[in-house]
């Protein structure tokens, strides 16, 4: 199953990077989406097994609680971005009604 999840990764940046690099502002935008939605799939990847309970034991080992914060600082941050480039995508709209940078 992680390969197949690697894999998936893979293809959400690979896909990202070439929305990325078009010229039009609507697909660097949805190429923002794939690649953010590529980084929180790696980040859940490097977590572990799935379904470990947060307390594993009675010794007090704790499961490492990064992964979760690091792709919750990404969800925002991704957000923000995807909010400014919509805001530059309707800019550039309403004044060259189109949307090529």
């Amino acid at each position: 199953m992680s390969i197949l999840l690697a894999l998936c990764t893979a293809a959400l940046f690979s896909f990202g990077t070439y929305l990325v690099l078009q010229r039009r502002l609507s697909r660097i935008v949805i190429g923002v989406g794939l690649l953010s939605h590529g980084a929180n799939l790696m980040l859940m990847l490097s977590a572990g097994e799935r379904g470990r309970p947060v307390f594993i034991g009675s010794d007090g080992d704790f499961t490492d609680p990064l992964p979760q914060a690091l792709a919750l600082t990404a969800i925002v941050i991704t957000f923000g971005v995807t909010l400014f480039l919509l805001a530059l995508a309707y800019r550039s709209w309403v004044v060259s009604h189109d949307d090529e940078v």
